[in-house]
């Protein structure tokens, strides 16, 4: 912007305003309203009519407007989309297998391991029925099947609760998901 003497300009980035004294190449020298001599690059100046509002000397009427109605719209929160598949996924797991409820299974008979696992999924089914939690899968394994018919029996015990085959892709044939309608009691 080339700046002429008598000019009117504001300062940027500071209330102050003036007319043009001087101009040397770059640098231009003001007198202020309040009667200073003072000295700004030109970069630092913007040309102002003294009737014309600070509104219109900055922007076009145009541009203000459109910054003012984008600023004044409502934000939309952004949400996380999750895929339909994820929504439905069970909320707790719990692994039957021996190795992942004892340290060392050396020793134990075949009916406490079987023993172990049913109290195991019996405390973790009522956790969740107190909890509130709606699905629950029990990673069983495949095996001889013992295990798997044990489980059937013990959720046919319960009125709140309904079990069928875990998600096959996840879990393989070695699950049971077991959903928990949480209006009715148990037994």
């Amino acid at each position: 912007m080339s700046f002429e003497v008598g000019d009117y300009v504001l300062v940027l980035d500071e209330d102050m305003a003036g007319i043009v004294k001087h101009v040397n190449n770059q640098t231009i020298t003001i007198e202020t309203e309040e009667g200073f001599l003072m000295k700004f690059q030109a970069n630092e100046l913007v040309k102002h009519e003294k009737n014309q509002s600070l509104k219109t000397a900055l922007f076009s009427e145009t541009s203000v407007n459109a910054v003012v109605a984008e600023k004044e719209q409502p934000k939309r929160k952004q949400q996380i989309k999750k895929r339909a598949k994820d929504r439905y996924e069970p909320t707790l797991e719990v692994d039957l297998h021996i190795h992942q409820l004892v340290k060392s299974s050396k020793g134990m008979a075949k009916h406490d391991m079987l023993t172990l696992q049913l109290d195991t999924a019996k405390r973790q089914l009522d956790f969740a029925i107190s909890k509130r939690i709606q699905k629950v899968v029990f990673i069983h394994g495949v095996g001889q099947g013992v295990l798997k018919l044990e489980l059937e029996y013990l959720f046919g015990r319960y009125n709140n609760v309904k079990y069928y085959e875990a998600n096959y892709q996840k879990y393989g044939l070695g699950a049971t998901e077991v959903y928990i309608c949480q209006n009715a009691s148990s037994n």
